[in-house]
């Protein structure tokens, strides 16, 4: 049904010359912070298409999270900005929207969260870009060539061969202008180092059982117990072994029924999601840190 009111003439290219990016601030909480963003935004032409903020009452600071639509480029944008930028001291980002994120990925011998993860990436639901899978065992091999990603595998149980995978690791990134690593059930710990070279930057997955259970067989040792909870996190990697902060987490419940075999594969169903939803978060630029605790934008 016709409203009698005439439109606006559009042709195919009416919105052809927009640009989406995604823009993230940090900085100290103060008033006018919004104004001066979205102040910049209207300067150049930009409409606001999502928009989230948080002020942490525990460290006092602000974050904020927009997507917006310009015929700006990024430079028109960044330059907009900048007088905000010095006057609140921000720490800001300007990405397009959608960019596939340069990931390496980091594999033992499990299949299922590389697996997913390469399977995401070829249905075009995860964005991201996996130029190099390296491993400490070949398991993978098979797996990486049927989506046609590279693979390299380097052993770590010699003298000095997780300094030599380690050191790989720097290599690859630097090649490939890596921007996140996913730990996918990767079954060794990083050097301090590294970890701190990868703040903010690198993501693990692992189990979690309420209580919670270490070493060898943890889904036998679980129905040992008789556990009533499994799920999985997805945190931040840090030099403290699995207390980075969490970027995602599932729980689900279980009982006295489930076999180890069954625990293990709902354990690992959960894995996969949760690794996926915290790759994809951090992807779209909807994780920020705040201290040792993350901001999430869903």
């Amino acid at each position: 049904m016709s409203s009698g009111i005439p439109l606006p003439p559009t042709t195919p290219d009416t919105f052809a010359a927009a640009r989406e990016y995604v823009l993230t601030v940090v900085c100290a909480d103060a008033p006018g912070i919004v104004h001066a963003v979205t102040g910049a935004i209207v300067e150049v032409g930009g409409n606001i298409t999502e928009s989230r903020q948080f002020e942490s009452g525990t460290t006092h600071r602000f974050y904020l999270r927009l997507q917006v639509s310009t015929a700006a480029t990024a430079e028109e944008l960044e330059a907009a900005l900048a007088p905000a930028v010095a006057r609140f001291d921000m720490e800001h980002r300007i990405d397009e929207v959608g960019r596939p994120l340069r990931t390496l990925i980091l594999g033992s011998t499990a299949k299922h969260c590389v697996n997913d993860l390469l399977f995401q990436v070829d249905s075009g639901h995860l964005p991201i870009q996996v130029p190099l899978i390296l491993a400490n065992h070949p398991t993978l091999e098979k797996l990486a060539g049927f989506y046609g990603v590279p693979f390299e595998h380097m052993p770590t149980k010699e003298d000095g061969a997780k300094a030599a995978f380690e050191n790989r690791v720097r290599e690859a990134i630097a090649e490939h202008d890596i921007e996140l690593v996913v730990l996918a059930r990767y079954m060794q710990i990083l050097s301090p180092e590294l970890c701190a070279e990868l703040a903010g930057r690198s993501i693990n997955i692992h189990h979690s059982f309420l209580p919670g259970f270490k070493g060898a067989n943890p889904y036998r040792q679980a129905y040992a117990r008789g556990v009533k909870q499994i799920g999985a996190t997805a945190h931040f990697v840090t030099s403290d072994l699995d207390e980075g902060p969490i970027i995602e987490q599932e729980v689900l419940r279980v009982d006295h029924t489930r076999s180890p075999q069954e625990l293990m594969a709902i354990g690992q169903d959960a894995e996969v999601r949760t690794l996926r939803q915290a790759v994809t978060w951090f992807a779209q630029s909807r994780v920020l840190l705040d201290g040792t605790r993350t901001i999430v934008f869903r």
